[in-house]
Formats: C-alpha cells, structure tokens, sequence
C-alpha cells in the first residue's frame, strides 16, 4: 500500500496567505500546501467507501490494505481510536495542537518502536521547520515535503538516536522551562510527574500555578508528590519529570530546620541526589531554577539557599548528557 502526500500543512497551508506571523513571514509562499493524501493512487482520505480488499477501520481514520499494512490518520481534532492494541506501520499525525496523542497511541499498543511516525497539519504554531524538526526528534517523528510517495509496510524508521537518560533544564521564572520540561516528554506512553513544591492550600497565588501545571499536562501522566527525589530516581520505571529543583530545597531546607541551623543535613541530601542522578536506571528530566544571574540576596539565608542549588545545579549538569537554559521560552543548549 502506497500513500502520496500530495500536501503536508494544516488546511491554509503553511506559510498561511495573508499571515505576518514570524512562522509564515520566513516562508515562501506556497512552502506546505494543505494536507492531503491519495492511497494506491485512488483512494482518498477519510476512509469511508473502500474497495474490495481494503478494510476501513477506526471510523475511517485508519485502513488496512490488501498487503495487510496498517495505516491510521490523526488529523487536529481526532481522539485517539480504541481499538485492539496492534500498531499500525504508519501514523500521519498532527503533533502540534496535542503531541500527547502520540503517547496515548503508543500507551494504547497501536503504536510501537516499528511504527513509522510522520507529521502532518503543519503549519504556523511552530516557528520555524527548524524547531519543527527539533520538536520531532524529541517525539520519535518525523516530517516530510509534499510530493512524497511512502510505502506504508516498508515505512519503518531507522533506529533513533535514543534521548538522553539525564537532562537538566535551568530557567528564571516564567522562562518557559517547565514548559519546555513537559514538551521534551509529551509523546511519551507514560510519565510520572514529581512535584516537589507544595500543594497551594492557603495560597490563592501558589495554587493557581500549581492548577495550571496540572491542566497542561497529558491526563494519562502519574503524579507522585514527594521530596524523596533519590527514592524516586533510583527505583526507575517510566520516565521522571521532576519540577522542580529549586522547591525541593526549599522543602529540604524547611524539613532540617536548616535557615538559620546546621545545614550539613541538607549538603547530605544533595549529595545523595546527585548520586541516584548519577545511576539512574531510567529517563529523568529536571527543572531546576538558575540562581547565578539575580541580585545578591538581602539576608544570610537567603545567600545560603542560592549558594547551595547554585552548586547542586552545577553537579547536576556534570552529570547530565543535555543541559539547557531555557530564556524567553527558546532553550539554549549549553
């Protein structure tokens, strides 16, 4: 079964006539036309009426050839089918309006390491094809130019270079690095997000946050509530997500009674997180906040607290494959 993607863009193509954004701005015209696909030169998307030896499946978003190859089409908009949990050989999906379809796909079986991922419905919600690309690495996808021909059963991808196991996102506040945290993992079957902070109960400002957090991410992520980060890292399984840092120790502090006492507790604690960093059996990524650039703080304690995740980040980084500042929302690998 072979499909042509005559078009790869969202339905106004991609620069959009008419659009000044920076995305469409940088195009030319006529960059990405409007998605659309023909199947073995003839049958057209949505899959409804199908000849004799295809199957239309999962209410003609997916089909299934005379070969026997599988392919699903997830355009903006299309809940993920529930159907038995095979994979399908190709997925044209949209990854920018919810990339965490394609976790909940690959958590649902109809996506596995064979399945060939390619993004469709591209358009001006990314800004450039160079952070579009960049964005597809992270989600084991790719993107292709319109004109292309893809043989559905032999549309396997090569074998990915694997993300790195420790990743370290530092960021000022509303910098965009929980964000950015959150995206590295969006296409993940499974996550387990670790809050470190507290709950917001009693703080009307800390709770919106702490709301907002919990409404942006995929509602098949685990949360696990805790301060034990070395527990957590070492005793592995899905992939950890651990927001934040800079919060943690806070609670490590506040635990010792270590702002105006002995802070040796808390050096300890560092250092058997750094440890279980070290080790880990599984994919972690941490945010943490960058305390270097700011002004001095006004009192002993809070000089103490900068100088002690100053350094934790500092050992963390050397024991990270990917370390980044993000600024302004754009991560910058360092």
């Amino acid at each position: 079964m072979n499909v042509l993607l005559t078009g790869t863009a969202g339905m106004s193509g991609w620069p959009e006539p008419g659009c000044r954004c920076a995305s469409c701005a940088l195009l030319p015209p006529g960059h990405r036309r409007p998605f659309e696909l023909v199947v073995d030169g003839a049958l057209r998307f949505p899959f409804e009426s199908v000849p004799d030896g295809y199957l239309a499946r999962a209410g003609g978003l997916g089909l299934t050839g005379p070969d026997g190859s599988r392919l699903l089409v997830l355009p903006a908009g299309c809940a993920v089918p529930r159907e038995e949990p095979v994979p399908y050989d190709l997925v044209l999906i949209d990854l920018l309006e919810r990339p965490e379809r394609l976790g909940e796909l690959r958590r649902a079986g109809l996506a596995d390491a064979s399945t060939a991922v390619v993004a469709v419905g591209l358009d001006h919600r990314v800004r450039s094809e160079t952070e579009l690309a960049r964005r597809l690495r992270l989600w084991g996808a790719v993107a292709v130019p319109d004109g292309t021909v893809l043989d559905v059963r032999a549309a396997r991808e090569e074998s990915a270079e694997p993300p790195p196991r420790r990743a370290l996102l530092l960021g000022g506040s509303r910098s965009g690095k929980s964000a950015e945290a959150e995206l590295r993992l969006a296409a993940e079957p499974s996550v387990t997000y670790v809050a470190t902070g507290p709950d917001g109960a009693g703080d009307g400002e800390w709770a919106a946050r702490v709301r907002a957090h919990r409404e942006r991410r995929p509602a098949h992520w685990d949360t696990a509530e805790t301060t034990d980060l070395a527990g957590v890292i070492r005793a592995g399984g899905a992939p950890l997500l651990i927001d934040g840092l800079g919060t943690w120790l806070a609670a490590v502090f506040d635990e010792h009674r270590a702002w105006e006492g002995d802070r040796a507790p808390v050096e300890a604690r560092c250092d058997e997180l750094v440890a279980a960093w070290r080790q880990a059996p599984g994919r972690v990524v941490a945010v943490s906040d960058e305390v270097g650039m700011g002004v001095v703080p006004a009192t002993a304690s809070g000089r103490a607290f900068r100088d002690v995740l100053g350094r934790l980040n500092e050992r963390l980084a050397a024991e990270s494959e990917y370390v980044a500042l993000v600024v302004a929302g754009r991560p910058l690998e360092l």
